[in-house]
Order: structure tokens, then C-alpha cells, then sequence
């Protein structure tokens, strides 16, 4: 067949393949890989390339931790299990660093600088006797679901984790969302459709302290928008514990048709929140982000 007889989607299916096979040649460089997994669409894609690199050790690494939802946790157990691979969490204890709970514009870096070390201690810990600790956890490679479009953004954490040395496959080969999500439906991961959702630190803005109490909150008012069938949303939490409801303006109408008679606004003042507002601009990924001010670098 000639280039020129290639139709639209029969291209599309080739450039899918070809990133499939770059893809897995990259990790085949690497003998033993840890992957720092959340469940996502990004971190699956990696892992499952990785499964299909056949390296000699391959683990997926979940944080345990109060700024990541529990669903999210149960979704990473089952696509580790679905993919076969063997599934760690590891403890990242950064709801107790103050420089973390004061949530400046550094906080994601904080954030990832606490989940890259409590991965290489686990490996140490799982792995790695009292002997021969350092020469195992030299054996592992770190990789994230980092792909090409988060360079585009603020994100302060893939700082932290080009500072541990932590592998960026899907950036390092300018695989960005679509590319990527391309790939999961081609390795049919359960989900492949998935709406991002970054951890619930994400949704409390800048300067306002990140507490167990508030992500509680978020996570409680968001597990309610999903039970009533909304798909891609966020509660984000501003100061005076006002919440901002974020959904597709398509979807704006059927969640003011549930509070006609003030059923969320009850709900979310049960649940702690002092005031209710929806964002008339809709759902947007990173909105806190659009006017960024960095509170303090130090």
C-alpha cells in the first residue's frame, strides 16, 4: 500500500501503533521500574507499556495518603491487578509538613518530594536488606505518568521529580493527552475514558491550609455530584469554607435543577461548607492556576 492510499483513520491507527512501539522500546532499557501510579490514564499507559517492555522486576507504586481520594486508591489496586502487576502503597505522610499545609504555589513540589522518597523507601524496606539496600535501590528506575502537555502548565512537582532523577517516558517522547489516551484505548485499559482528577489538595486555593477536615469535605461533596451522575467536575474550596462548584456548562441546568429545593445546598452545608457558589465559566482543568500568585517560595 502507498502513502497515498492510506485513509484518515488507518494513518491515525499507525501513528497509535508506532507510539505503542516507542513507547515499549523505551522502557526496555530499563531492567528494574517502579511506577509511581495513580490509577490515571497517564500512569496506566506507562505501566502497561511497561508490561509489555518484559523487564526483569516491574512494580506500581500508589500513595496512601489524605489528599488522595479512596476511589481513586481502589481504581489503582484494580488496574495494577487487570495489568498483573505487583501493587505497593506507600505511606507519604506530607499532611504533616507545614511548608505543605501552608498550600503556596510550591505545594505540589512538596507533595511530589515526599511521594518520590517514600517510594524509595519502600523499596528499601520491600526490597532491600541492611547489605545490599543501596546496590537494590540503585537497580530501580522511578517513572511517572508525566506526559507532554503537563510541561505546558504549572507544575511545580515535575520539578521535584527531575531532581530524584524520576523517568518522564511519555514526555521524553512528546506523547501529550490525546496520544496518550489514544494508547489506553488501544491496550483497552479499563480507564481509558477516564476524566483526569488531580489529588484533593488540588482543589483548596492557594493560601488556604490544606487540612484532613477539608479534604474530607471535597471528597464527601464530590462523591455526591458523581452518585448523581456528573462525570467531570470539581468542588474547589476558597477561604471562609466556600465552596465552587466546577461543571460542564452543558450540565450547569440538571445541578440547579437538583437544588430547586435547596437539596445541595443542604448537603453541602452538612457537610461544613459556610457558602455555595457555581462557576458560570463551567468546568476547567487547573483553574486555580489562571491567576497564580506565588505566596511564598521559601
Amino acid at each position: 500500500m502507498s502513502e497515498s492510499d492510506v485513509t484518515p483513520s488507518q494513518s491515525s491507527r499507525l501513528q497509535v501503533e508506532a507510539d505503542a512501539d516507542a513507547l515499549v522500546a523505551f522502557l526496555q532499557t530499563f531492567s528494574h521500574l517502579v511506577v509511581a501510579f495513580s490509577g490515571g490514564v497517564d500512569s496506566s499507559v506507562v505501566l502497561a507499556a511497561a508490561v509489555r517492555a518484559k523487564l526483569s522486576r516491574l512494580v506500581a507504586v500508589t500513595a496512601k495518603s489524605a489528599s488522595v481520594a479512596r476511589w481513586q486508591c481502589d481504581l489503582a489496586a484494580e488496574i495494577a491487578g487487570h495489568l498483573g502487576v505487583e501493587h505497593w502503597q506507600a505511606e507519604t505522610h506530607e499532611l504533616s509538613l507545614p511548608k505543605y499545609q501552608r498550600n503556596d504555589s510550591r505545594r505540589c513540589f512538596y507533595c511530589k518530594q515526599t511521594l518520590y522518597a517514600a517510594i524509595e523507601q519502600e523499596i528499601r524496606n520491600r526490597l532491600g536488606g541492611p547489605s545490599n539496600a543501596t546496590s537494590i535501590q540503585s537497580e530501580f528506575h522511578i517513572a511517572s505518568g508525566t506526559n507532554a502537555d503537563d510541561l505546558g502548565d504549572y507544575r511545580p512537582g515535575i520539578q521535584a521529580g527531575d531532581e530524584k532523577g524520576v523517568l518522564t517516558p511519555l514526555a521524553t517522547l512528546g506523547l501529550g493527552k490525546g496520544r496518550v489516551r489514544a494508547l489506553a484505548d488501544l491496550w483497552s485499559l479499563p480507564n481509558h475514558d477516564l476524566p483526569a482528577s488531580p489529588c484533593l489538595s488540588s482543589r483548596i486555593a492557594y493560601g488556604v491550609e490544606v487540612t484532613p477536615e477539608r479534604l474530607e469535605r471535597i471528597e464527601a461533596a464530590e462523591g455526591w455530584l458523581f452518585e448523581r451522575g456528573f462525570r467531570e467536575f470539581r468542588v474547589r474550596v476558597h477561604e471562609g469554607e466556600l465552596a465552587r462548584i466546577e461543571v460542564a456548562k452543558s450540565e450547569q441546568f440538571r445541578l440547579l435543577e437538583i437544588d430547586s429545593k435547596g437539596e445541595l445546598s443542604r448537603v453541602f452545608q452538612g457537610l461544613g461548607f459556610r457558602f455555595i457558589t457555581i462557576d458560570l465559566q463551567g468546568f476547567q482543568s487547573g483553574s486555580l492556576n489562571r491567576n497564580l500568585v506565588s505566596i511564598s517560595r521559601f
